[in-house]
C-alpha cells in the first residue's frame, strides 16, 4: 500500500510538496506553483495555515531523522 510521507530528497522547506509529488507522480514544482497561486488568491492566511498543518500531519519518511 502506498503511503504519503514528506520527502527527504525533494524538499524546499519541509518536504510536503516533494512528498505529494512522489505520491501522485507529478512534478513538485507544479504543485508549489499552484500553491503559491492559491495562497495569493485566498489572501495568504488560509494557505499558510494549511501548509503548517500539513507539516505536522504528514509524517516524515521513516529513518529520516526529521520531526
Amino acid at each position: 500500500m502506498k503511503r504519503l510521507y514528506r520527502s527527504n530528497e525533494n524538499k524546499v522547506f519541509a518536504g510536503v510538496f516533494g512528498g505529494l509529488g512522489e505520491y501522485f507522480n507529478v512534478d513538485p514544482v507544479m504543485l508549489r506553483l499552484a500553491f503559491v497561486f492559491l495562497v495569493i488568491v485566498t489572501a495568504f492566511i488560509p494557505g499558510v495555515l494549511a501548509y503548517l498543518a500539513a507539516i505536522f500531519i504528514v509524517p516524515a519518511r521513516p529513518g529520516s531523522g526529521q520531526f
